[in-house]
């Protein structure tokens, strides 16, 4: 187990023009989640990580990730100085190599480098790197506390646990739609699998994982499932506990809607309901 410590589940808030993610990050913690996860594609500005902060008691709050295509060295060490102890010891840094570099990995690397000799405080074992080949888990173990995965089975959960070590940290984002339709949750599902599948490493991974072109090109109900939990919430809870069994130390839900299916807080009431020991 790690220093880094988490909780078992964690829920991914979207930032929104109205500010109604601050209200719900308080109902957050109040129903027990323990870690509050920003999305890094919403992160132009990393104000919301210090709002979050500031909104809550306990909660670690954490970006996943925060986009160095966007944010240097400078940026992140100038954000954790607007933190006072209480806030500085609840932020977990989340980074990712950019998919714009030609050496992402020696890129991630550069930039931990720079982030190191800033001479602000974010400690390895206050940090995270998205990782899901070996060679970026890796990393995770030798420059931060632990990884962060996402589109993942429990089965690359375990292998990604035995890489990283019992000293490290493991989060899974896990995506999941809060509908007894299965065939509507998986359409939202595929919504954002569409995208994501074209960037970066995800469909390598995929490959990895033992699934073919086809399976990729079509977004097949076997992928879904695989990676993504649509159900209700007795599912979504057997869908945490699948990767907290394989390892996983952390599981945040990545909750998708097509706009009638519930949101993030309305899922994480109803997980809370239905399994109160899950939550810290």
């Amino acid at each position: 187990m790690s220093e880094l410590e988490l909780g078992r589940l964690g829920l991914v808030l979207n930032v929104a023009d109205d500010r109604a993610h601050i209200e719900e990050a308080a109902e957050a913690e109040r129903l027990g989640i323990s870690t509050l996860w920003l999305p890094g594609g919403q992160l132009e500005s990393l104000e919301p990580l210090v709002e979050l902060l500031r909104a809550t008691e306990k909660v670690a709050v954490a970006p996943a990730i925060i986009p160095l295509d966007l944010h240097g060295a400078a940026d992140v060490a100038r954000l954790v100085s607007l933190l006072d102890d209480g806030e500085a010891a609840r932020f977990v840094a989340g980074f990712g190599a950019s998919q714009r570099e030609a050496r992402p990995l020696a890129g991630l690397r550069a930039f931990l480098d720079e982030l190191d000799a800033t001479g602000v405080p974010v400690p390895a074992g206050r940090r995270l790197v998205a990782a899901l080949g070996p060679r970026k888990l890796e990393l995770a173990r030798e420059r931060a506390a632990g990884a962060i995965m996402m589109l993942v089975t429990p089965g690359v959960t375990s292998r990604a646990w035995e890489i990283l070590g019992p000293d490290a940290t493991l989060v899974v984002h896990q995506p999941v739609v809060l509908d007894t339709d299965v065939d509507r949750g998986r359409q939202t599902v595929r919504g954002m699998l569409g995208f994501l599948l074209n960037v970066g490493g995800y469909a390598a991974n995929m490959r990895r994982m033992g699934f073919g072109d086809r399976d990729i090109a079509d977004v097949s109900d076997e992928l879904v499932d695989a990676v993504a939990t649509v159900g209700d919430a007795d599912a979504i809870v057997a869908g945490v506990r699948a990767h907290l069994d394989a390892g996983a130390d952390h599981v945040a839900l990545s909750v998708l809607s097509d706009g009638t299916q519930p949101g993030p807080i309305e899922v994480a009431r109803a997980v809370a309901a239905a399994n109160p020991a899950l939550a810290r």
